[in-house]
């Protein structure tokens, strides 16, 4: 349940299309759902402005399959399962055959596209499986980044010819590995929020996305948000929060003591 699905419950309501006590059927289900071996979070959206997401790893096909349906059972926006199995996918697509697979990632009820300007950069090839996951969760949620992929320091030049498009974006996702520089480089040239996304790939002393991590981390260019090791899906997460931030604009304290 999202904010414009109980704005147009009550509205129903107050206009007689739907009864009291449907409208109370519905909500009897927020702020979540007991599965026994699940609480279905359906107030997430109205807390977060972001879906809930079902993380496959650790649970099995039918508990990814139950937990889907108690979600799309509700009305609200986009629902994920990320990090899925071809057994868990299999499973919730044969009963919500609406969804779409992209990579390890299924959606069902995928956001309209809406404003903001998000550009996905990824250093190398071996960083696009994360980059693409956080392209879906974007995309999911109706923001459809500009990526720039390829564009690692070994070869500098190749992001210097976009940087005019750094500059105009609302928020910057760098995902990198190796030692992670891309993230600083982009931090120093763009004014805008860069989340920095370390992945795993590289050689020995990579330590496997730790290197990158830690030069993130301790990056000299100032404010650089950074996620856990190929961790594409919270990337995105902090850059559509960033944009639902930029968008607000400022509160009504903030106006009135303006």
């Amino acid at each position: 349940m999202d904010e414009d699905h109980l704005r147009q419950l009550m509205a129903d309501v107050r206009d007689g299309t739907v009864s009291a006590d449907d409208a109370v059927r519905v909500l009897r289900k927020l702020p979540f759902a007991d599965l026994g071996f699940a609480r279905v979070d359906h107030h997430r959206s109205l807390r977060q402005g972001l879906a809930e997401v079902v993380y496959g790893p650790g649970k099995t096909p039918q508990q990814c399959r139950a937990i889907v349906s108690e979600l799309l059972g509700q009305p609200g926006g986009p629902v994920l399962l990320t990090r899925c199995t071809d057994e868990q996918s299999e499973a919730v697509l044969a009963v919500n055959p609406e969804g779409k697979r992209q990579g390890t990632t299924v959606v069902w009820r995928p956001a309209p596209t809406r404003p903001g300007h998000i550009v996905l950069a990824a250093a190398g090839t071996a960083d696009l499986p994360v980059a693409e996951e956080c392209e879906v969760v974007l995309a999911a949620h109706g923001v459809v980044p500009e990526r720039l992929l390829d564009v690692g320091v070994a070869g500098l030049h190749r992001l210097l010819g976009d940087a005019e498009t750094l500059v105009r974006a609302d928020a910057v996702v760098v995902v990198a590995g190796m030692e992670g520089a891309l993230a600083s480089v982009v931090g120093g040239l763009t004014p805008a929020p860069v989340v920095a996304v370390p992945t795993s790939a590289g050689y020995g002393s990579s330590l496997e996305g730790v290197t990158a991590l830690l030069a993130m981390l301790s990056s000299c260019a100032a404010g650089i948000t950074v996620v856990g090791v190929d961790n594409g899906f919270g990337a995105a997460c902090a850059a559509l929060r960033l944009l639902a931030a930029r968008q607000r604009g400022p509160t009504v304290k903030e106006v009135t003591n303006g």
